[in-house]
Protein backbone atom coordinates (compact mmCIF):
# COMPACT_ATOMS: atom_id res chain seq x y z
CA UNK A 1 0.00 0.00 0.00
CA UNK A 2 2.82 2.37 0.93
CA UNK A 3 4.75 1.53 -2.28
CA UNK A 4 1.63 2.18 -4.37
CA UNK A 5 1.13 5.65 -2.85
CA UNK A 6 4.77 6.52 -3.61
CA UNK A 7 4.33 5.61 -7.26
CA UNK A 8 1.10 7.59 -7.57
CA UNK A 9 2.52 10.81 -6.04
CA UNK A 10 4.84 11.73 -8.97
CA UNK A 11 2.03 10.96 -11.42
CA UNK A 12 -0.31 13.32 -9.58
CA UNK A 13 2.36 16.06 -9.55
CA UNK A 14 2.84 15.63 -13.28
CA UNK A 15 -0.89 15.94 -13.92
CA UNK A 16 -1.05 19.14 -11.86
CA UNK A 17 1.90 20.59 -13.80
CA UNK A 18 0.27 19.82 -17.14
CA UNK A 19 -2.99 21.34 -16.01
CA UNK A 20 -1.19 24.55 -14.94
CA UNK A 21 0.60 24.70 -18.30
CA UNK A 22 -2.66 24.34 -20.25
CA UNK A 23 -4.39 26.95 -18.14
CA UNK A 24 -1.57 29.58 -18.34
CA UNK A 25 0.02 28.67 -21.67
CA UNK A 26 -0.59 32.06 -23.29
CA UNK A 27 1.16 33.99 -20.51
CA UNK A 28 4.10 31.57 -20.34
CA UNK A 29 4.67 31.72 -24.11
CA UNK A 30 4.77 35.54 -24.02
CA UNK A 31 7.30 35.58 -21.16
CA UNK A 32 9.65 32.87 -22.50
CA UNK A 33 11.62 35.12 -24.91
CA UNK A 34 12.18 37.72 -22.20
CA UNK A 35 13.52 35.10 -19.79
CA UNK A 36 15.85 33.75 -22.46
CA UNK A 37 17.26 37.22 -23.21
CA UNK A 38 17.84 37.88 -19.52
CA UNK A 39 19.65 34.55 -19.15
CA UNK A 40 21.97 35.15 -22.10
CA UNK A 41 22.77 38.80 -21.29
CA UNK A 42 22.89 39.01 -17.51
CA UNK A 43 24.47 35.68 -16.53
CA UNK A 44 27.68 36.15 -18.59
CA UNK A 45 28.31 39.48 -16.87
CA UNK A 46 28.95 37.88 -13.49
CA UNK A 47 32.44 36.70 -14.53
CA UNK A 48 34.31 33.94 -16.25
CA UNK A 49 34.12 31.47 -13.36
CA UNK A 50 30.37 31.26 -12.71
CA UNK A 51 27.21 30.33 -14.57
CA UNK A 52 25.14 27.21 -15.13
CA UNK A 53 27.26 24.49 -16.68
CA UNK A 54 24.43 22.94 -18.68
CA UNK A 55 24.11 26.09 -20.83
CA UNK A 56 27.50 27.85 -20.72
CA UNK A 57 29.85 24.93 -20.36
CA UNK A 58 32.23 26.28 -23.00
CA UNK A 59 31.34 29.97 -22.69
CA UNK A 60 34.25 32.38 -22.32
CA UNK A 61 34.50 36.04 -21.45
CA UNK A 62 37.23 38.44 -20.35
CA UNK A 63 38.94 37.60 -17.07
CA UNK A 64 38.08 39.93 -14.19
CA UNK A 65 40.59 42.61 -13.14
CA UNK A 66 41.20 44.39 -9.85
CA UNK A 67 40.14 48.02 -10.09
CA UNK A 68 43.67 49.27 -9.34
CA UNK A 69 45.13 47.45 -12.36
CA UNK A 70 42.60 49.02 -14.71
CA UNK A 71 43.61 52.58 -13.85
CA UNK A 72 40.90 54.75 -12.41
CA UNK A 73 42.70 58.07 -12.24
CA UNK A 74 43.59 60.50 -14.98
CA UNK A 75 46.01 62.42 -12.75
CA UNK A 76 49.58 62.38 -14.08
CA UNK A 77 51.39 61.21 -10.93
CA UNK A 78 48.84 58.49 -10.25
CA UNK A 79 48.89 57.37 -13.87
CA UNK A 80 52.69 57.25 -13.89
CA UNK A 81 52.69 55.07 -10.76
CA UNK A 82 50.09 52.74 -12.26
CA UNK A 83 52.05 52.34 -15.50
CA UNK A 84 55.32 51.71 -13.69
CA UNK A 85 53.67 49.09 -11.49
CA UNK A 86 52.21 47.38 -14.57
CA UNK A 87 55.56 47.51 -16.35
CA UNK A 88 57.22 45.84 -13.38
CA UNK A 89 54.66 43.05 -13.61
CA UNK A 90 55.02 42.87 -17.39
CA UNK A 91 58.81 42.53 -17.24
CA UNK A 92 58.42 39.80 -14.60
CA UNK A 93 56.10 37.85 -16.89
CA UNK A 94 52.64 38.67 -15.46
CA UNK A 95 50.23 37.77 -18.29
CA UNK A 96 47.46 40.07 -17.14
CA UNK A 97 49.81 43.01 -16.48
CA UNK A 98 51.05 42.63 -20.05
CA UNK A 99 47.51 42.67 -21.42
CA UNK A 100 46.58 45.69 -19.33
CA UNK A 101 49.68 47.57 -20.49
CA UNK A 102 48.77 46.85 -24.12
CA UNK A 103 45.27 48.22 -23.61
CA UNK A 104 46.51 51.31 -21.80
CA UNK A 105 49.03 52.07 -24.56
CA UNK A 106 46.38 51.42 -27.17
CA UNK A 107 44.38 54.26 -25.61
CA UNK A 108 41.12 52.31 -25.48
CA UNK A 109 39.66 54.61 -22.80
CA UNK A 110 39.47 58.38 -22.66
CA UNK A 111 41.75 58.58 -19.57
CA UNK A 112 44.47 56.68 -21.47
CA UNK A 113 44.47 58.71 -24.68
CA UNK A 114 47.56 60.62 -23.55
CA UNK A 115 49.43 57.29 -23.31
CA UNK A 116 48.53 56.17 -26.83
CA UNK A 117 51.52 54.51 -28.53
CA UNK A 118 50.78 51.81 -31.14
CA UNK A 119 54.34 50.40 -31.09
CA UNK A 120 54.36 49.97 -27.31
CA UNK A 121 50.83 48.53 -27.36
CA UNK A 122 51.93 45.95 -29.95
CA UNK A 123 54.97 45.07 -27.83
CA UNK A 124 52.86 44.12 -24.85
CA UNK A 125 50.23 42.26 -26.86
CA UNK A 126 53.08 40.22 -28.35
CA UNK A 127 54.57 39.64 -24.89
CA UNK A 128 51.20 38.41 -23.60
CA UNK A 129 50.80 36.03 -26.54
CA UNK A 130 54.31 34.64 -25.99
CA UNK A 131 53.64 34.17 -22.27
CA UNK A 132 53.02 30.53 -21.35
CA UNK A 133 50.95 31.84 -18.44
CA UNK A 134 48.29 32.65 -21.02
CA UNK A 135 47.87 29.18 -22.49
CA UNK A 136 49.25 26.53 -20.12
CA UNK A 137 46.30 24.47 -18.76
CA UNK A 138 45.77 25.17 -15.09
CA UNK A 139 42.15 24.62 -14.05
CA UNK A 140 40.16 21.41 -13.98
CA UNK A 141 36.79 21.75 -15.70
CA UNK A 142 34.65 19.37 -13.69
CA UNK A 143 34.87 18.19 -10.13
CA UNK A 144 36.10 14.62 -9.87
CA UNK A 145 33.58 12.23 -8.38
CA UNK A 146 30.67 13.24 -6.26
CA UNK A 147 27.25 14.42 -7.37
CA UNK A 148 28.17 18.06 -8.04
CA UNK A 149 28.94 18.25 -11.75
CA UNK A 150 29.15 22.03 -11.96
CA UNK A 151 32.25 23.69 -13.46
CA UNK A 152 35.16 24.01 -11.06
CA UNK A 153 36.77 26.99 -12.83
CA UNK A 154 36.54 29.09 -15.98
CA UNK A 155 40.12 30.38 -15.75
CA UNK A 156 41.35 28.54 -18.84
CA UNK A 157 38.31 29.73 -20.81
CA UNK A 158 38.75 33.39 -19.99
CA UNK A 159 42.48 33.29 -20.77
CA UNK A 160 41.65 31.76 -24.15
CA UNK A 161 39.20 34.61 -24.74
CA UNK A 162 41.90 37.16 -23.80
CA UNK A 163 44.44 35.57 -26.19
CA UNK A 164 41.90 35.51 -29.01
CA UNK A 165 41.28 39.23 -28.51
CA UNK A 166 45.05 39.91 -28.23
CA UNK A 167 45.73 38.21 -31.58
CA UNK A 168 43.11 40.43 -33.21
CA UNK A 169 44.39 43.62 -31.58
CA UNK A 170 48.03 42.87 -32.44
CA UNK A 171 47.18 42.08 -36.03
CA UNK A 172 45.20 45.32 -36.33
CA UNK A 173 48.07 47.40 -34.90
CA UNK A 174 50.81 45.77 -36.99
CA UNK A 175 48.83 46.04 -40.21
CA UNK A 176 48.99 49.85 -39.84
CA UNK A 177 52.74 50.03 -39.18
CA UNK A 178 55.74 50.64 -41.37
CA UNK A 179 58.57 48.11 -41.65
CA UNK A 180 60.67 50.25 -39.29
CA UNK A 181 57.92 50.31 -36.65
CA UNK A 182 57.47 46.54 -36.86
CA UNK A 183 61.21 46.12 -36.37
CA UNK A 184 60.96 48.24 -33.22
CA UNK A 185 58.21 45.97 -31.90
CA UNK A 186 60.26 42.85 -32.66
CA UNK A 187 63.45 44.20 -31.08
CA UNK A 188 61.68 45.37 -27.92
CA UNK A 189 60.08 41.96 -27.45
CA UNK A 190 63.47 40.26 -27.93
CA UNK A 191 65.05 42.62 -25.40
CA UNK A 192 62.38 42.05 -22.72
CA UNK A 193 62.54 38.27 -23.13
CA UNK A 194 66.35 38.35 -23.00
CA UNK A 195 66.14 39.96 -19.54
CA UNK A 196 64.10 36.98 -18.26
CA UNK A 197 66.99 34.54 -18.51
CA UNK A 198 66.46 30.94 -19.57
CA UNK A 199 62.65 31.25 -19.62
CA UNK A 200 62.84 34.18 -22.02
CA UNK A 201 65.37 32.53 -24.31
CA UNK A 202 63.28 29.35 -24.45
CA UNK A 203 60.23 31.42 -25.39
CA UNK A 204 62.23 33.08 -28.19
CA UNK A 205 63.38 29.68 -29.41
CA UNK A 206 59.79 28.42 -29.63
CA UNK A 207 58.68 31.61 -31.42
CA UNK A 208 61.21 30.90 -34.19
CA UNK A 209 60.57 27.14 -34.32
CA UNK A 210 58.12 25.98 -36.98
CA UNK A 211 57.04 23.06 -34.78
CA UNK A 212 55.26 25.51 -32.44
CA UNK A 213 52.53 28.12 -32.84
CA UNK A 214 53.26 31.73 -33.95
CA UNK A 215 54.15 32.87 -30.42
CA UNK A 216 55.60 29.65 -29.05
CA UNK A 217 52.35 28.06 -27.93
CA UNK A 218 51.61 24.41 -28.85
CA UNK A 219 50.84 24.08 -32.56
CA UNK A 220 47.35 22.75 -31.78
CA UNK A 221 46.46 25.73 -29.58
CA UNK A 222 42.99 26.98 -30.69
CA UNK A 223 44.02 30.65 -30.83
CA UNK A 224 47.10 29.76 -32.90
CA UNK A 225 44.96 27.77 -35.32
CA UNK A 226 42.54 30.70 -35.63
CA UNK A 227 45.46 33.05 -36.32
CA UNK A 228 46.55 30.94 -39.28
CA UNK A 229 43.10 31.42 -40.79
CA UNK A 230 41.36 29.26 -43.37
CA UNK A 231 39.52 29.54 -46.66
CA UNK A 232 36.58 31.04 -44.76
CA UNK A 233 38.50 33.16 -42.25
CA UNK A 234 41.38 35.58 -42.83
CA UNK A 235 43.18 34.99 -39.54
CA UNK A 236 45.93 37.34 -38.29
CA UNK A 237 48.54 37.58 -41.09
CA UNK A 238 50.37 40.64 -39.73
CA UNK A 239 50.77 39.02 -36.31
CA UNK A 240 52.04 35.80 -37.92
CA UNK A 241 54.69 37.76 -39.81
CA UNK A 242 56.21 39.46 -36.75
CA UNK A 243 58.63 36.61 -35.99
CA UNK A 244 59.73 34.63 -39.04
CA UNK A 245 60.38 30.92 -38.57
CA UNK A 246 64.08 30.17 -38.81
CA UNK A 247 65.85 27.05 -37.56
CA UNK A 248 69.11 28.92 -36.98
CA UNK A 249 67.42 31.52 -34.77
CA UNK A 250 65.55 28.77 -32.91
CA UNK A 251 68.83 26.91 -32.30
CA UNK A 252 70.56 30.16 -31.28
CA UNK A 253 68.03 31.01 -28.57
CA UNK A 254 67.97 27.43 -27.29
CA UNK A 255 71.76 27.60 -27.06
CA UNK A 256 71.65 30.93 -25.19
CA UNK A 257 69.17 29.41 -22.73
CA UNK A 258 71.57 26.51 -22.09
CA UNK A 259 74.38 29.00 -21.42
CA UNK A 260 72.45 30.29 -18.40
CA UNK A 261 72.90 26.87 -16.76
CA UNK A 262 69.23 25.90 -17.05
CA UNK A 263 68.74 22.11 -17.19
CA UNK A 264 65.35 22.30 -18.93
CA UNK A 265 66.95 24.39 -21.67
CA UNK A 266 69.53 21.63 -22.23
CA UNK A 267 66.76 19.06 -22.58
CA UNK A 268 64.95 21.28 -25.10
CA UNK A 269 68.15 21.85 -27.08
CA UNK A 270 68.81 18.12 -27.39
CA UNK A 271 65.20 17.56 -28.42
CA UNK A 272 65.61 20.29 -31.04
CA UNK A 273 68.77 18.65 -32.40
CA UNK A 274 67.09 15.25 -32.63
CA UNK A 275 64.12 16.64 -34.54
CA UNK A 276 66.02 16.63 -37.87
CA UNK A 277 69.56 15.93 -39.15
CA UNK A 278 69.76 19.40 -40.72
CA UNK A 279 69.05 21.08 -37.38
CA UNK A 280 71.77 19.05 -35.68
CA UNK A 281 74.28 20.24 -38.29
CA UNK A 282 73.92 23.88 -37.19
CA UNK A 283 75.77 23.30 -33.90
CA UNK A 284 79.24 24.73 -34.66
CA UNK A 285 77.92 27.67 -36.65
CA UNK A 286 75.39 28.68 -33.99
CA UNK A 287 77.91 28.33 -31.16
CA UNK A 288 80.19 30.85 -32.87
CA UNK A 289 77.27 33.19 -33.51
CA UNK A 290 76.07 32.91 -29.89
CA UNK A 291 79.45 34.02 -28.56
CA UNK A 292 78.94 37.38 -30.26
CA UNK A 293 75.20 37.74 -29.73
CA UNK A 294 73.98 40.79 -27.84
CA UNK A 295 70.41 41.98 -27.21
CA UNK A 296 68.93 44.63 -29.52
CA UNK A 297 69.26 47.31 -26.84
CA UNK A 298 71.61 48.08 -24.00
CA UNK A 299 68.49 48.93 -21.98
CA UNK A 300 64.84 49.46 -22.87
CA UNK A 301 64.45 52.65 -24.98
CA UNK A 302 63.06 55.23 -22.52
CA UNK A 303 60.90 56.91 -25.12
CA UNK A 304 57.58 58.32 -24.00
CA UNK A 305 54.41 59.49 -25.72
CA UNK A 306 53.01 62.99 -25.30
CA UNK A 307 51.95 61.99 -21.79
CA UNK A 308 55.54 62.33 -20.56
CA UNK A 309 55.35 58.89 -18.88
CA UNK A 310 58.64 57.19 -19.89
CA UNK A 311 58.86 53.61 -21.08
CA UNK A 312 60.94 52.61 -18.08
CA UNK A 313 63.18 49.54 -18.08
CA UNK A 314 61.87 47.40 -15.23
CA UNK A 315 64.06 44.35 -15.80
CA UNK A 316 64.89 42.65 -12.52
CA UNK A 317 68.31 43.75 -11.17
CA UNK A 318 68.36 40.86 -8.68
CA UNK A 319 70.25 37.62 -9.09
CA UNK A 320 73.68 36.59 -7.84
CA UNK A 321 75.62 37.81 -10.89
CA UNK A 322 73.84 41.17 -11.06
CA UNK A 323 74.11 41.82 -7.34
CA UNK A 324 77.78 40.86 -7.28
CA UNK A 325 78.45 43.22 -10.21
CA UNK A 326 76.63 46.14 -8.55
CA UNK A 327 78.56 45.48 -5.34
CA UNK A 328 81.78 46.19 -7.27
CA UNK A 329 80.55 49.54 -8.61
CA UNK A 330 82.77 51.40 -6.14
CA UNK A 331 85.71 50.27 -8.33
CA UNK A 332 84.46 52.64 -11.05
CA UNK A 333 85.79 56.19 -10.45
CA UNK A 334 82.79 58.51 -10.07
CA UNK A 335 84.31 60.90 -12.59
CA UNK A 336 83.13 58.57 -15.38
CA UNK A 337 79.55 58.79 -14.10
CA UNK A 338 79.95 62.57 -13.84
CA UNK A 339 81.27 62.77 -17.41
CA UNK A 340 78.33 60.68 -18.64
CA UNK A 341 75.83 63.00 -16.90
CA UNK A 342 77.60 66.04 -18.39
CA UNK A 343 77.48 64.47 -21.86
CA UNK A 344 73.73 63.99 -21.41
CA UNK A 345 73.47 67.65 -20.32
CA UNK A 346 72.04 66.72 -16.94
CA UNK A 347 74.82 68.75 -15.32
CA UNK A 348 76.85 71.62 -16.88
CA UNK A 349 80.27 70.07 -16.23
CA UNK A 350 81.67 66.74 -14.96
CA UNK A 351 82.02 66.25 -11.21
CA UNK A 352 84.67 64.16 -9.48
CA UNK A 353 82.70 63.18 -6.40
CA UNK A 354 79.15 62.02 -5.87
CA UNK A 355 78.73 64.58 -3.09
CA UNK A 356 79.06 67.33 -5.71
CA UNK A 357 75.92 66.10 -7.46
CA UNK A 358 72.88 68.07 -6.31
CA UNK A 359 69.50 66.57 -5.46
CA UNK A 360 67.91 68.37 -8.42
CA UNK A 361 70.53 66.93 -10.79
CA UNK A 362 69.85 63.41 -9.58
CA UNK A 363 66.09 63.92 -9.86
CA UNK A 364 66.45 65.24 -13.42
CA UNK A 365 68.27 62.10 -14.53
CA UNK A 366 65.84 59.81 -12.66
CA UNK A 367 62.91 61.47 -14.43
CA UNK A 368 64.74 61.08 -17.77
CA UNK A 369 64.95 57.29 -17.44
CA UNK A 370 61.62 56.77 -15.65
CA UNK A 371 63.01 55.82 -12.24
CA UNK A 372 61.56 56.76 -8.82
CA UNK A 373 62.40 60.39 -7.97
CA UNK A 374 64.51 60.06 -4.80
CA UNK A 375 67.19 62.70 -5.37
CA UNK A 376 70.00 60.18 -4.83
CA UNK A 377 71.35 57.90 -7.55
CA UNK A 378 71.15 54.18 -6.85
CA UNK A 379 73.72 51.70 -8.16
CA UNK A 380 71.63 50.73 -11.18
CA UNK A 381 71.02 54.42 -11.98
CA UNK A 382 74.77 55.13 -11.99
CA UNK A 383 75.22 52.24 -14.43
CA UNK A 384 72.35 53.62 -16.53
CA UNK A 385 74.12 57.00 -16.76
CA UNK A 386 77.14 55.36 -18.42
CA UNK A 387 74.93 53.16 -20.61
CA UNK A 388 72.72 56.04 -21.67
CA UNK A 389 75.72 58.19 -22.63
CA UNK A 390 77.26 55.25 -24.52
CA UNK A 391 74.06 54.61 -26.47
CA UNK A 392 73.88 58.30 -27.35
CA UNK A 393 77.38 58.36 -28.85
CA UNK A 394 79.91 59.19 -26.12
CA UNK A 395 83.12 57.36 -27.09
CA UNK A 396 84.45 57.79 -23.53
CA UNK A 397 81.34 56.19 -22.04
CA UNK A 398 81.53 53.40 -24.63
CA UNK A 399 85.11 52.66 -23.62
CA UNK A 400 84.19 52.71 -19.93
CA UNK A 401 81.24 50.39 -20.58
CA UNK A 402 83.49 47.98 -22.50
CA UNK A 403 85.77 47.70 -19.47
CA UNK A 404 82.78 47.35 -17.13
CA UNK A 405 81.50 44.37 -19.14
CA UNK A 406 84.90 42.72 -19.44
CA UNK A 407 85.55 43.01 -15.68
CA UNK A 408 82.01 42.57 -14.33
CA UNK A 409 81.93 45.97 -12.60
CA UNK A 410 78.36 47.31 -12.28
CA UNK A 411 77.12 44.84 -14.91
CA UNK A 412 77.51 41.05 -15.13
CA UNK A 413 80.58 40.02 -17.12
CA UNK A 414 79.70 39.73 -20.80
CA UNK A 415 82.54 39.47 -23.31
CA UNK A 416 80.24 39.83 -26.33
CA UNK A 417 78.94 43.17 -25.08
CA UNK A 418 82.43 44.27 -24.08
CA UNK A 419 83.70 43.64 -27.60
CA UNK A 420 80.68 45.39 -29.06
CA UNK A 421 81.44 48.56 -27.09
CA UNK A 422 85.14 48.48 -28.02
CA UNK A 423 83.97 48.40 -31.65
CA UNK A 424 81.52 51.25 -31.10
CA UNK A 425 84.16 53.37 -29.35
CA UNK A 426 86.51 52.80 -32.28
CA UNK A 427 83.78 53.96 -34.69
CA UNK A 428 83.31 57.10 -32.62
CA UNK A 429 87.01 57.94 -32.91
CA UNK A 430 88.39 56.80 -29.55
CA UNK A 431 92.19 56.61 -29.92
CA UNK A 432 92.46 53.98 -27.18
CA UNK A 433 89.79 51.81 -28.78
CA UNK A 434 91.49 52.12 -32.18
CA UNK A 435 94.76 51.02 -30.61
CA UNK A 436 93.10 48.04 -28.91
CA UNK A 437 91.31 46.95 -32.07
CA UNK A 438 94.31 47.33 -34.37
CA UNK A 439 97.11 45.95 -32.20
CA UNK A 440 95.37 43.18 -30.24
CA UNK A 441 91.80 42.28 -31.19
CA UNK A 442 92.66 42.17 -34.89
CA UNK A 443 95.02 39.23 -34.22
CA UNK A 444 92.12 36.85 -33.58
CA UNK A 445 92.92 33.53 -31.91
CA UNK A 446 96.63 34.02 -32.59
CA UNK A 447 96.60 37.02 -30.28
CA UNK A 448 95.13 35.24 -27.26
CA UNK A 449 98.56 34.19 -26.04
CA UNK A 450 100.24 37.52 -26.91
CA UNK A 451 100.57 38.90 -23.40
CA UNK A 452 102.82 41.79 -24.38
CA UNK A 453 100.26 43.33 -26.72
CA UNK A 454 97.49 42.79 -24.18
CA UNK A 455 99.60 44.64 -21.61
CA UNK A 456 100.09 47.50 -24.06
CA UNK A 457 96.31 47.83 -24.47
CA UNK A 458 95.80 47.78 -20.71
CA UNK A 459 98.43 50.51 -20.35
CA UNK A 460 96.63 52.70 -22.89
CA UNK A 461 93.25 52.24 -21.19
CA UNK A 462 94.74 52.85 -17.76
CA UNK A 463 95.94 56.27 -18.84
CA UNK A 464 92.69 57.21 -20.59
CA UNK A 465 90.26 56.08 -17.90
CA UNK A 466 91.87 57.38 -14.71
CA UNK A 467 93.08 53.98 -13.55
CA UNK A 468 89.94 52.07 -14.54
CA UNK A 469 91.25 49.28 -16.74
CA UNK A 470 90.71 45.62 -17.60
CA UNK A 471 93.16 42.95 -16.57
CA UNK A 472 95.43 41.35 -19.16
CA UNK A 473 93.84 37.99 -18.47
CA UNK A 474 90.32 39.34 -19.07
CA UNK A 475 91.34 40.84 -22.38
CA UNK A 476 92.78 37.50 -23.43
CA UNK A 477 89.58 35.72 -22.40
CA UNK A 478 87.49 38.25 -24.30
CA UNK A 479 89.52 37.76 -27.47
CA UNK A 480 89.32 34.00 -27.09
CA UNK A 481 85.51 34.10 -26.98
CA UNK A 482 84.76 36.54 -29.78
CA UNK A 483 87.38 35.26 -32.26
CA UNK A 484 85.99 33.01 -34.94
CA UNK A 485 88.02 29.81 -35.44
CA UNK A 486 89.79 29.68 -38.82
CA UNK A 487 88.05 27.56 -41.46
CA UNK A 488 90.16 24.71 -42.79
CA UNK A 489 90.78 24.62 -46.53
CA UNK A 490 88.03 22.72 -48.31
CA UNK A 491 85.68 22.98 -45.33
CA UNK A 492 82.11 23.55 -46.44
CA UNK A 493 80.47 26.82 -45.53
CA UNK A 494 77.51 26.79 -43.15
CA UNK A 495 74.00 26.86 -44.65
CA UNK A 496 73.04 30.27 -46.13
CA UNK A 497 71.68 32.59 -43.49
CA UNK A 498 70.93 36.29 -43.65
CA UNK A 499 72.81 37.92 -40.79
CA UNK A 500 70.55 40.06 -38.62
CA UNK A 501 71.69 43.29 -37.08
CA UNK A 502 70.46 43.19 -33.49
CA UNK A 503 71.85 46.57 -32.53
Amino acid sequence: MHETSNAVSPLAALKRGLAYWVEHRATLIRRAPVAAVVAFVVIPLVGCDTGPSFLFHKRASACPRPQAAQGVSGQFNQQQQEIRSLRQGGFRGDFFAQLELARRYEGQRAVDKNLEDPVEAAVWYAMALANSGGYSPIAAYERRGGKDQGPLSRFDDCRAFERHAAYGALDRLLSRMSTEEREKVRNRVIYILSTQGADGYRALARMHDGFFGPFGEPSDNPQAIEAYGSSKRIGAPAALDLFRRNDVDAYLYNYLAVQTGDVSAYVMLKDFERSSPQRASYGGFVETKAKRWIPPYEFYPPESPDSGVPHSDESDPSGDAKEAALARLNELPFVHIGEALAYLRVIPAPVLDERQLSVNDAQTFQAMIGRPITGRLSGIEKVRAVQYAAVNGSSKAQLVLAVMYSEGVGVPRDYARAYHWYEEAERQGSAEAKYAMSTFFSLGLQGVADQDRAKAVVYQLDGALAGFKPSVWRLQQLLSQVSRPPRASGESRPPPYAERDYR
